[in-house]
Formats: structure tokens, C-alpha cells, sequence
């Protein structure tokens, strides 16, 4: 199964999305890519901010989610 069908799957089970997430359960180092590629299949995802913590203060990151 490939990146994509992968992420498509877990968006679509009702859960959110980040790249670190992505990252670990995935191993897609550019999720931002795969959700244009989705997107551009006609899939609804939409993207929002998210502030968290790293180990050098906070940080802004895109959490993604399928929009039913």
C-alpha cells in the first residue's frame, strides 16, 4: 500500500494528521506533498495550525484532516 493510500485511510478514519505523526507511522518525510497529491484526486482535506512543544520552545505545524 502506498504513502498515500495509507495517509487517505487514516484521514478518512477521523484522525488528525501532523507531519511528525506522519513521520513515525507512515515514514513520509513530506506530508504536505502527499495531501497536494490527494487533494488534487479530489479528496477534502483541510488544514489548520497547531502550536506544540519541542524541546527548543513552541512551534507552528499543519494538522490535516479529512473534511466529511
Amino acid at each position: 500500500m502506498s504513502q498515500n493510500h495509507k495517509i487517505l485511510s487514516h484521514l478518512k478514519s477521523g484522525y488528525p494528521l501532523t507531519p511528525k505523526d506522519a513521520q513515525e507511522l507512515f515514514g513520509c518525510y513530506r506530508l504536505s506533498a502527499r495531501v497536494y497529491d490527494l487533494t488534487q484526486e479530489g479528496h477534502p482535506i483541510v488544514s489548520a495550525r497547531k502550536t506544540v512543544i519541542t524541546r527548543n520552545g513552541k512551534t507552528i505545524v499543519a494538522e490535516y484532516r479529512y473534511a466529511s
